[in-house]
């Protein structure tokens, strides 16, 4: 169990409005990527499905949060999906990547237009390579949440979500999703995964914005 202070109001006052310099090792994923050739395998009623699909995520930095003493920088991020056969959206995602400097711990939230959301933690440095989150049923701290529709069909038990920031400048993904399907013996290992390229760098953070601003002007 995390160790927490008596003091759960005051928040920092030291805080650097400065996002992008102190993401840790999500600094890397700050910007837009795309990528066509990611591969996804999912359950249908006669076996399951491997699909090549078309990605776009854009990462955008916000300013510091604070809950009390706790104190994270993040991402606000959205993933729209399509493939080359459909024009209907495949899959479409938003959420936050959140880093806290103070502990190393990294959170990803999860919201689906299909009645989810989820929590999913792990522990990184401020330089690692590699990032190794989880969601689990039933949690209440880093948990998954369904519809009922959902609970009943397509159970989500456990979410994984692995993170590897290549050399090259590119980083890659594999989701793996444990479902309980209505009428099946054996959970289906659900994964998602995909290789993106940087197309258009970060802005900073709005806070960080306006104190650059004031910061000019006063120097003139």
């Amino acid at each position: 169990m995390p160790i927490f202070p008596d003091d759960v109001f005051t928040e920092p006052s030291d805080v650097d409005p400065d996002t992008l310099a102190n993401l840790g090792p999500l600094r890397r994923l700050a910007g837009t990527w795309e990528a066509r050739k990611g591969v996804d395998l999912n359950p249908k009623a006669d076996g399951p499905e491997r699909r090549t699909f078309i990605e776009r995520i854009v990462f955008e930095p916000i300013d510091p949060q604070a809950n009390g003493p706790q104190l994270f920088y993040g991402l606000r991020y959205h993933i729209h999906i399509t493939t080359e056969e459909e024009d209907i959206t495949f899959h479409d995602q938003v959420g936050y990547w959140l880093w806290e400097p103070a502990t190393g711990l990294v959170l990803q939230t999860v919201a689906i237009p299909r009645g989810q959301v989820a929590i999913a933690s792990g522990q990184a440095s401020a330089d690692a390579d590699h990032l190794s989150l989880v969601a689990e049923r039933g949690q209440t701290e880093y948990g998954i949440c369904s519809t009922a529709f959902l609970e009943y069909a397509f159970r989500t038990d456990r979410c994984q979500i692995d993170v590897t920031f290549n050399a090259d400048g590119s980083w890659s993904y594999v989701t793996d999703t444990v479902l309980t399907v209505h009428g099946r013996s054996e959970p289906f290992a659900h994964r998602d995964e995909n290789t993106l390229i940087l197309i258009e760098k970060a802005k900073p953070n709005p806070w960080f914005q306006i104190v650059t601003a004031k910061k000019a002007i006063a120097a003139t």
